[in-house]
């Protein structure tokens, strides 16, 4: 019997990459439903290489578009994530959640009672939203299944593994495209140059993050949720080719690596095909990558935002929506051009310490409106300590009218 897919984000990377997975085993899936913002165009063609009888496009023109172009076809075509309840009628085998941002924790939380397992790879909603995710689980017996390759390969290595056994986790980083730049070149870096990851083909904004090294932050606070271990477990090693995703320490002695390609293919494989013996059609084992593995410690000089780690709450909170909120705004502002590389750790630092966002440290997410709220609120507020800042009435305006204006 064919497995029963969903894929919400499809014509992102995950899911163009959870797509080529399916394709080339038809007879084994069946996908319900894809999702996408504005992609019109991959929309199409992956609805029709996949025969899928349920889209959903957030954007209305394109929305329009789409009803327009398969009319004539027996297809539902949805502008909003309300009509989940029509497109399920039971619960189905996997779905992938791919969308990016917190735009995707509404459409995450809402499917959770539809499937059976769940990938999710937004980190923005497992940080943010955790407990209320973990809660829906645990609700619907649904299975979550981790993603990116650091979380998955963590989740791989303590399978039937006594948590109380293990004695520190390693994540690694490549150190990005400015690994070996001099620091006093860091304030000339400019936007076309910091998405240039040297190992993974990513998105804009995660490959900035990734050369802040705010993404190792984000993925510590993510696995820390995640696997409901002591923050103080986690390390960061400097691993320049990618080839080892995460190293893990137990207290009898031993060590365990797990090393795969820079290949997303793999672990969107292993979710999709769990407990099977499906083979993947790997490279062979790299000698010579594991016979130079050159782990580093992390400059704290030319990387200072690994230091947001100490202001993390050790407990679930809002605090962590202020900390993705202002970064997301910052990363923006760069690639506009509206300021300087440097300038992401420097505004970013100075938004968390907010008195009026400490507070947050103590508060627990409730509710996903809760969470959008701030994050409008976060970003805005952020803006005003950078760009804007300098055009004194918007400034005036958005640290006095505009909280009232959000309260009422």
């Amino acid at each position: 019997m064919k497995k029963k897919i969903a894929i919400f984000g499809s014509t992102g990377s995950i899911g163009k990459t959870t797509i080529d997975i399916i394709k080339s085993d038809k007879k084994n899936f069946e996908v319900i439903l894809l999702t996408s913002n504005n992609n019109y165009r991959d929309l199409v063609k992956q609805t029709k290489a996949l025969n899928v009888k349920n889209l959903i496009i957030k954007n209305k023109k394109q929305y329009l578009k789409l009803k327009k172009k398969f009319k004539n076809k027996k297809i539902n075509i949805y502008n909003n994530f309300y009509n989940l309840k029509k497109i399920f009628k039971k619960k189905v085998d996997y779905t992938m959640c791919a969308i990016s941002g917190l735009q995707g924790l509404y459409p995450t939380l809402d499917t959770i009672k539809f499937t059976k397992n769940i990938a999710i790879a937004n980190k923005e909603s497992l940080i943010c939203g955790w407990n209320l995710i973990e809660k829906k689980l645990k609700k619907h017996n649904t299975n979550f299944i981790p993603v990116d390759s650091e979380h998955f390969s963590i989740w791989s290595l303590i399978k039937n593994v006594n948590k109380s056994n293990i004695e520190e986790i390693i994540l690694t980083a490549s150190g990005g495209p400015f690994l070996n730049l001099p620091l006093s070149k860091f304030k000339k870096i400019k936007a076309s140059s910091a998405i240039k990851h040297p190992n993974w083909n990513m998105g804009k904004k995660i490959s900035v993050d990734s050369a802040t090294m705010m993404n190792k932050v984000f993925e510590i606070i993510e696995a820390q949720r995640i696997f409901d271990l002591d923050l103080s477990k986690f390390k960061i090693l400097i691993h320049p080719n990618s080839y080892v995703h995460s190293i893990i320490k137990f207290y009898d002695g031993t060590t365990k690596i797990l090393v795969h390609d820079t290949n997303m293919k793999i672990p969107i494989f292993n979710t999709l095909y769990k407990n099977s013996r499906k083979k993947f059609m790997s490279k062979k084992l790299d000698i010579k990558k594991l016979n130079n593995l050159d782990f580093s410690t992390i400059d704290k000089k030319k990387f200072p935002s690994i230091n947001i780690l100490k202001n993390v709450s050790k407990k679930i909170s809002l605090y962590e929506t202020v900390i993705v909120s202002a970064n997301d705004l910052l990363v923006e502002l760069f690639l506009d051009g509206k300021i300087n590389f440097i300038d992401i750790e420097i505004f970013l630092k100075r938004v968390i310490k907010l008195r009026e966002f400490n507070k947050f440290k103590d508060i627990l997410p409730v509710s996903v409106n809760q969470i959008i709220k701030l994050n409008k609120y976060v970003r805005l507020k952020t803006q005003s300590l950078s760009v804007l800042s300098k055009k004194p009435w918007e400034f005036f305006f958005l640290h006095f009218y505009l909280p009232f204006f959000l309260l009422l």
